[in-house]
């Protein structure tokens, strides 16, 4: 469907100008400040309960070491199911930390005194306990768990809806004026399965609801739920629109008409950026129903996030829909929840603007703008303004009673207790308490999130218990712009000297559509294949062309590959088209590419101009001494068919910014990027003979070129039994001894303990294994699982895996494409038929959407060692065992395997992460993430053992193997004396 809201990736100060001129005569923040005045002061003065939010940010600032240790205990402590572990992670966090000088009045800072700091104690450091050492381990751990637990309870209404439902009743009668909106706790369904038991909790929730639910009353004055879209399908994503559109509206639509048969209020939760389009489709289709089928009921609503560029619109687009359909919404008005992951996504997607507000005051002013924007559509819209910030508090308040709209404030339970005990002093007043319900352990991510979110430094809640910070300064006007965006744009992420590339959200159609439109026109051309023959002339016009280019100034050398990178930019469509078509890339992977070819021609560039100017060393008086790099002379270019256009560019660019020429064979399936890539560089300024393309296979053009007289080097990406072949060949040649730079593959595993959180295991398993079908060098091949939750992340994993789409790389909703061509199809066939007999499915593999040749949908198999593993297989087939013990024994058993490219970690004991990494002899160690996607200059690339030789690509030492060193020493006091030493010297 077409968009209907403005692009997110605006300049921050138009949108934040537009919004102040609509605020303008509209609130007067000086007297919203004075109304605010006295809740503040009567909450300093009688502070909140023990637990709340301020007071537990009083105690443990998150900036500070027990903050952060109580933080991430909260995240994992309780789902850990072995005593070994809970006790690893509970030293390794509380060792870090001091809960012993936590001597405040309040009752958490007696706890922790009393229970956590018994850790020093008892808990191990640095080995193994002793069975008395184990047995005190044990009790602080559970001291530990208790005080987690704890915490949790302070933060969760209930553990089930029944438990909220009293909690929620008992409330009302201390405050008659609180409303409730339950949130049933989880993260987003990986699985169809997960997807169903959430449905089913919902469903189960508003049925009790319901039942305690008096009749006759008006649907804003009676308890709700909150539903999360992403919790009711496993692909709420908008690659999948139709699917979504098709699978999950149906099923919301239950939960809404039983919600309107009780008169409930049921609103949507509001999701990252890239979900906003399509949640607004789903929102409308849910409320087309709702006019066509239940048109009296009020109840049906929309989050909204204050800290998106595109708020105000969102506000203006809904209640539009409203009035179309002759409906009132109830709009819940949030600052945001995801804006550290929003900024990440921006910087690493290279997008040209954030798609939220990077000062929190512009994100204040767009909140009060879209405040106003709510009270004025009061006739299609309830508002609800969930705040914990005294002055915006008063601020709506003036607003609303300005116009008379009706509204109703919200805040999160367990926080905001303290303002809103204040607050509702007022019985005109009313407000709904936004009331997590689930078991302690479904608390984690929620709870972490708003600990980060209101534990800033910046955020009133932070700042409300800090009493150094005065009245004037806590309720100061937020109605001012910024000169700049609080943080470098995307583009500007490595600093001056380096551009960041320009990347594509594809859920954007603007940005879209050119890729679109590139594709349809797009055919793979024929390029010529050169003889063995042509190997000889292709070498000796690039040594002749050697003696200029190599003179060329490096800094016009570097020009030339920016304007290359430059060019690339603007062809990025064409590229990505190009890559879909011959190398069966899909969408996104095509687009990162390209990125990468383009970080590679600018980082390799600056690298030159940095690393070869002349370098004065230091050396006895009279003499000086200078040490410079030179190209070596011409280098072979052989690259693979995997990343056929950023590693092609990538060798290329590296051999031509430290002067030398270039012969350069790419994959022989993948010749016509390669061809584009050449005359985009020869465009740009690179002589025709200092770069010479020789499409052929690797027996017949590749063999050769290695063995061409006049070679000065080789760069090679592929497997490593080629590379042996090339290191053979180079080794057997006479004359110089040449250098070889070989990037291969690696049997590359994943080391997963019981601390992980079992959803980001899945993730980061799906994408690393079978994203771009497996058909990566560091690719997921090996999965260790700890055996305690084994069982649980193997079912995520295969029900995530069993989601993923496999067909036309050309659609945007594939997410695994074919095979790069037969033999590798029959390669990988072969190997599943071994698997199948010798080793354990851990889950069926997905039938593919569509016929195509060489599909492979994603699959895996357990074994049952490390060692069973010999061989690396590229496709999207993982292997995956079972681990207990000692993980440095299991990271010895990887070592063992001989190859050392990529190893994934997922843990959050943060002393183990770091003794994995340096036990590991892997060149790129990842933790708590995926294992693919290396950004130029941000992780350099490449392996040791059998996988490669190093240095690594896009790293700082990667273009001196390119290079001859030489010095030039002279002696300066030759011709009569050291003249400078003596008009220094005191003569006697």
């Amino acid at each position: 469907m077409p968009q209907r809201l403005p692009t997110p990736y605006r300049d921050e100060n138009e949108v934040v100008a537009h919004r102040l001129s609509g605020l303008a005569g509209a609130l007067d923040w000086p007297a919203a400040a004075v109304a605010a005045a006295p809740w503040v002061e009567a909450v300093r003065k009688h502070p909140p309960p023990f637990w709340a939010m301020e007071t537990l940010l009083k105690e443990y600032p998150i900036s500070s070491s027990e903050g952060l240790a109580l933080m991430r205990l909260a995240e994992a402590l309780l789902r850990v199911p072995d005593a070994e572990t809970a006790i690893a992670l509970t030293a390794d966090q509380l060792g870090r930390a001091d809960f012993g000088q936590h001597g405040g009045e309040s009752s958490i800072a007696r706890l922790s005194s009393a229970a956590l700091s018994l850790s020093k104690r008892f808990l191990p450091e640095g080995g193994e306990p002793g069975l008395m050492g184990k047995l005190g381990a044990r009790t602080v751990v559970a001291a530990t768990l208790r005080a987690v637990q704890l915490l949790g309870r302070q933060f969760v209404l209930g553990q089930d809806i029944e438990e909220a439902l009293d909690e929620a009743k008992d409330a009302r009668r201390e405050q008659a004026n609180l409303r409730f909106s339950f949130d049933m706790l989880g993260e987003g369904a990986r699985t169809q399965a997960d997807a169903d038991r959430y449905l089913e909790s919902y469903r189960a929730a508003i049925a009790a609801i319901a039942q305690r639910t008096p009749a006759g009353r008006a649907v804003e004055t009676n308890d709700g739920i909150s539903i999360k879209l992403s919790a009711l399908h496993p692909r709420y994503e908008f690659t999948q629109h139709a699917r979504v559109m098709d699978e999950l509206v149906p099923r919301v639509w239950t939960l809404c008409e039983q919600a309107a048969r009780a008169n409930l209020n049921l609103t949507i939760d509001a999701e990252e950026v890239d979900r906003l389009e399509l949640s607004l489709d789903v929102f409308e289709a849910l409320a087309e129903h709702v006019a066509a089928q239940q048109p009296q009921w009020q109840g049906f609503g929309l989050a909204m996030q204050a800290y998106q560029t595109r708020a105000l619109e969102l506000v203006e687009h809904v209640a539009a829909i409203g009035r179309r359909l002759k409906l009132r919404f109830m709009c819940r008005l949030v600052k945001g929840a995801y804006w550290d992951g929003e900024v990440k996504r921006a910087q690493e997607m290279g997008l040209p603007h954030y798609p939220v507000f990077t000062h929190k005051h512009h994100t204040d002013i767009s909140y009060l703008a879209c405040a106003r924007a709510l009270l004025a559509a009061n006739d299609v819209i309830y508002p609800q303004f969930a705040t914990h910030n005294a002055g915006t508090i008063a601020a709506i308040v003036q607003m609303a009673r300005a116009n008379g709209a009706s509204f109703e404030l919200q805040r999160l339970h367990g926080m905001g207790q303290g303002v809103y005990r204040e607050v509702l002093r007022d019985p005109r007043l009313a407000c709904r308490v936004y009331a997590p319900v689930g078991r302690h352990r479904d608390l984690l991510a929620y709870l972490v999130r708003r600990l980060l979110e209101n534990g800033a430094n910046s955020s009133f809640v932070h700042q409300l218990a800090d009493e150094s910070v005065g009245l004037r300064e806590l309720l100061r006007s937020p109605l001012h712009a910024s000169p700049a965006p609080a943080l470098p744009l995307p583009a500007d992420l490595y600093g001056p000297s380096r551009r960041n590339s320009g990347g594509v959200d594809l859920a954007e159609e603007a940005m879209l559509d050119p890729l679109l439109r590139a594709l349809a026109s797009t055919t793979v051309p024929v390029v010529p294949m050169a003889e063995p023959g042509d190997v000889a002339a292709a070498v000796a016009a690039a040594r002749t062309a050697f003696a200029g280019w190599s003179s060329t100034p490096v800094e016009r050398r570097g020009a030339i590959l920016r304007e290359a990178a430059d060019a690339m930019q603007r062809e990025l469509p064409h590229l990505c088209a190009l890559l879909v078509r011959e190398a069966f890339k899909t969408w996104g992977d095509a687009v990162a590419e390209v990125r990468e070819a383009i970080d590679f021609l600018r980082y390799y560039s600056r690298q030159a101009e940095r690393l070869m100017q002349p370098e004065s060393l230091p050396g006895p008086t009279g003499e000086s001494n200078e040490l410079r790099l030179e190209g070596r002379g011409t280098w072979a270019c052989i690259s693979p068919w995997n990343f056929p256009l950023a590693i092609f560019t990538g060798q290329v660019a590296a051999a031509l910014a430290t002067g030398n020429t270039v012969v350069a064979k790419p994959a022989e399936q993948t010749p016509a990027i390669a061809r584009e890539t050449v005359t985009l560089l020869h465009a740009a300024g690179v002589p025709v003979a200092a770069l010479r393309l020789l499409h052929g296979t690797g027996e017949t053009v590749g063999a050769a070129l290695v063995k061409a007289d006049g070679i000065a080097g080789v760069v090679f990406t592929g497997s490593t039994e080629v590379a042996r072949l090339i290191a053979r060949s180079l080794a057997d040649r006479d004359g110089p001894i040449l250098p070889l730079i070989a990037e291969t593959g690696g049997i590359n595993a994943m080391l997963v303990d019981s601390t992980a959180l079992p959803e980001q295991v899945a993730d980061a398993v799906v994408q690393s294994a079978f994203r771009s079908a497996g058909q990566r060098c560091s690719a997921l091949r090996l999965l260790c699982l700890h055996e305690g939750i084994a069982d649980a992340v193997l079912e995520m994993v295969g029900g995530a895996a069993r989601e993923l789409a496999c067909g036309d790389p050309g659609r945007l909703d594939t997410d695994v494409g074919p095979v790069i061509d037969a033999t590798a199809y029959d390669n990988l066939r072969r190997h599943v038929g071994r698997l199948q007999r010798e080793a354990r499915a851990c889950f069926p593999p997905a039938a593919p959407r569509e016929a195509l040749p060489n599909l492979v949908p994603p699959q895996a198999f357990e074994v049952k060692r490390v060692a069973d593993v010999a061989q690396e297989v590229f496709g999207p087939v993982l292997h995956v065992v079972r681990w207990s013990g000692d993980p440095l024994a299991l990271v010895d058993e990887i070592n063992s395997l001989g190859w050392g490219l990529t190893l994934g970690v997922q843990t959050r004991i943060d002393s183990r992460a770091q003794a994995i990494a340096a036990r590991a002899r892997i060149g790129n160690v990842y933790v708590n993430r995926n294992m693919i996607g290396a950004v130029v200059g941000v992780q350099p690339f490449g392996g040791e053992g059998l996988s490669g030789t190093g240095p690594k690509a896009g790293g700082p030492h990667y273009l001196l193997r390119f290079c001859a060193e030489r010095t030039v020493t002279v002696n300066t006091a030759a011709a009569g004396g050291n003249v400078a030493l003596l008009a220094g010297a005191a003569v006697q």
